[in-house]
């Protein structure tokens, strides 16, 4: 068998012609719009022979793996760039625009000349072109070795979304525009396309086609279309809040009567799997938004052109992306084959079945290659949860705060005690949805109370948690495909954990049995019925560990590549350490095969250390290395040739390659030959793994419906642990949640505002309410300052945290069932959908007095002041009658109009109103002013009625000019006791207030 010398030989995909001798430059690290174009794209870069993936596979620790697409700043060897001679007439092609010519015709002709001049006819240009007419609604990132890049028009508007420089290439002649960005910054990017810009990105990857005699291919396709409500594990992704993709179905028309109709609803998280579906009416459609909070709605392709349409008018007012899609009747929904029950879609109604449908299918035609198989998901009953429309959402800063936008101020981040990314996604949820159950709410209150009684289990169950990992998450990475081996270690840990969570619980129950002497059954049957439906994964956990235990002392880089996405040579390079040192990522003793793989490999490299041993005693040269590298494939390396290379060079056995002033190399068959061999092991050993990694991934998505319910269960504990740390830390009380209308606090504070005071050395001040059947509805007037909103928004909070299964900042609550929570408080226009405050405020009047029920709690703050005073009163009068004579709920309304009072033939011997309105009751706040001048606001609410706003007290707080507050004065004390002032006598008073100042 001949063997020949090889050479570093360099071609140029273009040009197609060999260039040994052409001088090669080397590429540094510099801006990407700096890098010769030609030497950047994988198609156009040296060919990649199996020597050279030999040389890189043995290297021996002074020359770094060999990569088939070289990230910039790599010294390699490249072509130089032919010189251009004119500039060629450049191409636009816009996205979506009919294009000729992209592929043969079905005969197998070439398009006519005229098309063929037209556009570029490379392949990469062809693939582009392809994508780019497949994927017209979105913007199309391609890869070509080491780089994303956006071609023709699309470029300059990825340039400008992106900041990034504009630039061209020329393709057949002709000027093409383009940009990119190096893979490392992918994540950055595209966290600016899809979030802030809302852009639909379509990812075109690039797959090596290894032939033999042939230079490097590429296959390059769409895998995924990338949307702000499809994330699976992108580093942007919010790990505390879910990534809600929601679907809409309807069977209403355009001429359907505004909030009337049944919709269905599908919601999913593709991030976690968490699937669910809902049947409302139409009006309760902007409330259950507010709830869910999806990123994206989808909308079935035909509302696109009805801008009337009720669904369409009922999510205008919302931020949220919509998008659309086609429906066909051959479409499948993950409900016509359900894994455990083929009866399961005939629970679920035919809107709800729509809305499947409509969801899976936009999921298909965005997932693509990275559709999971869905389970059935879970369907929400109409009466179980607490209903919170979007206004009371942001009034009461549950999960965001109006001033900063974050959640820094808001309601979760003040009672989150939550330890997992997880938990803290299942209490917000249960924020925005308390459960309006009685049995299910007082289950999680025995269970905080089971752990706010046990602080040193909470402390120990708490530090455990803390080392779970988002299990829900990562689950549903192996069901998409895209699990690595970082994602299986992380699996075993977290079982680990759950382990070690059980024993703990098992210790405490037989220490109190001990301490006690007697059975604790009655206290530990919740957390017994809790605990009680972890599966037991402890097989699973064993046989990850047994393969990959020794994984950890790895390189961190290390993982298990996706399916189909690199070559067998690849995958090899990719378990191989940079010095020499073979870190394998699955235990040698797995398996027989491996362990037997693993012996020949060792026996190779022995053979190795001693060949190069003896060569360095035969020949004299001490100097001598057996090396690799992808140029000069399998060598001797001399590293001071003029000293050790006279007896080298005087053999035949060796033939020179390259030698230079101080170092040379040289061929020398048996060791190319051992080099082989090496390979051809170390080959077998990546193939053995890949097996095994498949394996295991196979085994995660058998055991993911278990993974997903202990998950849940660990989820559970987190927060009901952080309920009782905040308990503890707060000083709260667990309340009494019963069916009913009534509501009564005793010394309730808010959570919010008293963090506030308590981080500025200030005590807040707490009040009571007792919502009664003889009272249900309270006015409450006082200055302003004084605390009102305060008071309003707390009680909402109480009841909230209640029906989440939270204690409650308060020394005694007795709560009625509250089902529909309603705010009115706050004041802001909306210009941009013309709405003036008092529009704003009218609007959400309108809807309390529509949907309140008598189970329902409202509050509402200075309705009826954006007009005047004699427009508002009226307003507010009516509005308070609709609320006592018809909605007959629960409710409180704080006001500066105290004529209100007289309205509702107040009593000050009773503190209540008259005839209609004896139900209603008043209380006030007050200022408290001393002899000095100086005064204080009471925040203590009493029985009875504030007639002064004191709202001159408050401007000269703000630091209104002293001259503005004395006039102001003057003008107020001239308008008191004057009724009925005409035009003339006022403007009589503005002169002489201004000629006396």
């Amino acid at each position: 068998m001949a063997h020949r010398v090889r050479l570093i030989r360099v071609f140029h995909s273009s040009a197609g012609a060999f260039e040994p001798k052409r001088p090669s430059v080397t590429i540094t690290k510099k801006k990407y719009s700096e890098l010769p174009r030609k030497q950047l794209s994988a198609s156009e870069t040296a060919p990649v022979t199996c020597d050279a993936l030999s040389a890189s596979v043995l290297s021996n620790g002074n020359n770094a793996p060999f990569h088939p697409s070289p990230a910039p700043g790599i010294s390699e060897p490249i072509p130089r760039p032919r010189r251009r001679k004119a500039k060629r007439p450049s191409l636009h092609v816009n996205a979506g625009e009919e294009i000729s010519g992209v592929t043969d015709p079905p005969n197998g002709n070439h398009p006519d000349a005229s098309s063929c001049s037209k556009q570029p006819r490379n392949a990469l240009a062809k693939e582009i072109l392809t994508n780019l007419k497949n994927f017209p609604h979105c913007i199309l990132l391609t890869r070509v070795g080491q780089f994303y890049e956006s071609y023709f028009d699309q470029a300059e508007e990825v340039a400008s979304l992106l900041g990034i420089k504009l630039t061209s290439r020329v393709w057949d002649k002709q000027n093409i525009t383009m940009c990119g960005f190096p893979l490392m910054h992918l994540d950055k990017y595209l966290k600016v396309l899809v979030l802030h810009h809302k852009r639909f990105v379509a990812m075109c990857e690039e797959f090596p086609l290894h032939k033999p005699d042939q230079k490097p291919a590429f296959e390059r396709r769409v895998v995924r279309v990338i949307t702000p409500g499809t994330l699976i594990d992108e580093p942007f992704l919010d790990h505390c809040q879910n990534n809600y993709l929601l679907a809409v179905a309807s069977s209403l028309s355009s001429n359907s009567e505004k909030d009337t109709g049944t919709i269905g609803l599908a919601w999913i998280d593709v991030s976690t799997g968490e699937f669910f579906t809902k049947i409302l009416p139409l009006e309760g459609l902007k409330d259950h938004l507010a709830r869910i909070c999806p990123r994206e709605i989808v909308l079935p392709d035909e509302l696109k052109s009805c801008a009337d349409h009720p669904v369409r008018k009922a999510i205008e007012d919302e931020d949220i992306l919509v998008a659309y899609t086609p429906l066909s009747a051959t479409v499948r929904s993950p409900l016509d084959d359900p894994p455990s029950d083929s009866s399961i879609s005939g629970t679920y109604t035919a809107h709800e079945l729509e809305a499947v449908n409509i969801l899976t299918n936009y999921m298909r035609l965005n997932l693509l290659e990275h559709m999971p198989q869905l389970s059935n998901p879970s369907r929400e009953g109409m009466e179980e949860r607490m209903h919170i429309d979007s206004h009371t959402t942001e009034a009461l800063e549950i999960r965001e705060s109006a001033r900063e936008g974050g959640t820094a101020g808001s309601l979760l981040s003040v009672v989150k005690r939550t330890v997992t990314s997880s938990g803290t996604r299942l209490l917000s949820r249960r924020l925005c949805s308390p459960s309006t159950s009685v049995r299910e709410i007082g289950t999680r209150q025995s269970l905080v109370a089971f752990f706010y009684d046990r602080p040193y289990l909470r402390e120990d169950i708490v530090q455990s948690l803390k080392e779970c990992e988002d299990t829900i998450r990562i689950v549903q990475k192996f069901l998409l495909r895209k699990g690595e081996l970082r994602d299986l270690l992380s699996i075993h840990r977290t079982i680990e954990v759950w382990m070690l969570i059980q024993r703990r619980l098992e210790l405490e129950r037989k220490m109190e049995t001990l301490e006690r002497g007697t059975s604790t059954a009655s206290e530990w049957g919740n957390i017994d019925a809790m605990m009680s439906s972890i599966a037991d994964l402890q097989s699973l956990s064993h046989r990850i560990a047994s393969a990959l235990d020794d994984v950890e002392s790895a390189d961190p880089s290390t993982q298990a590549p996706e399916e189909d996405d690199v070559s067998q040579e690849d995958k090899t390079v990719q378990t191989v350490a940079y010095h020499g040192v073979y870190k394998w990522t699955v235990r040698p003793d797995f398996s027989e095969e491996l362990a037997e793989l693993h012996q020949r490999l060792s026996n190779l490299l022995d053979r190795r250390r001693t060949l190069e041993r003896e060569l360095q005693i035969q020949y004299s040269a001490p100097s001598l290395t057996l090396r690799t590298s992808p140029g000069q494939g399998m060598h001797v390396h001399l590293a001071r040739a003029k000293r050790d290379q006279s007896k080298i060079k005087s053999s035949p056995e060796f033939i020179s390659i390259s030698e230079n002033a101080s170092t040379g190399s040289f061929f020398y068959l048996p060791w190319s030959q051992l080099g082989n061999q090496i390979v051809e092991i170390a080959t077998a050993i990546s193939n053995a793994e890949k097996e095994i990694f498949d394996t295991l991934r196979d085994e995660v998505k058998v055991f993911a419906s278990q993974l997903r319910r202990n998950a849940g269960i660990m989820d559970e504990l987190d927060v009901t642990i952080g309920f009782a740390n905040l308990a503890a830390e707060f000083r709260l009380t667990r309340p009494i949640v019963k069916d009913g209308t009534g509501y009564e606090v005793i010394h309730g504070r808010h959570p919010t505002v008293e963090l506030g005071l308590l981080t500025s050395g200030r005590v807040f001040t707490p009040n009571s309410v007792s919502l009664r059947a003889d009272s249900q509805l309270h006015i409450i007037t006082g200055p302003n300052m004084a605390g009102k909103s305060t008071f309003l928004r707390q009680t909402a909070i109480i009841a909230i945290l209640a029906q989440t299964g939270s204690f409650v900042p308060a020394e005694h609550a007795v709560i009625g069932v509250v089902d529909r929570l309603f705010s009115r408080v706050g004041a802001k226009d909306d210009l941009f959908r013309d709405r003036s405050t008092f529009m704003v405020e009218m609007l959400e009047t309108a809807e309390i007095l529509r949907r309140a029920t008598p189970k329902s709690l409202v509050i509402m703050d200075e309705v009826g002041r954006g007009t005047t005073v004699r427009d508002g009163l009226a307003i507010a009068f009516a509005t308070v009658h609709h609320l006592v004579v018809n909605n007959r709920c629960r409710a409180l309304f704080a006001t500066h109009f105290h004529e209100l009072a007289d309205l509702l033939s107040y009593s000050e011997v009773d503190h209540h109103g008259g005839g209609v309105f004896r139900g209603v009751g008043f209380f006030c706040t007050d200022v408290r002013e001393t002899e000095d001048g100086y005064f204080t606001y009471s925040h203590c609410l009493r029985p009875g009625v504030n007639r002064d706003s004191h709202a001159l007290k408050v401007a000269q707080l703000a630091g209104m000019p002293t001259s503005a507050v004395l006039l102001a004065k003057n003008v107020l004390s001239a308008l008191q006791g004057q009724q009925h002032l005409s035009a003339a006598q006022l403007s009589q008073l503005g002169q002489m207030a201004t000629t006396t100042e």
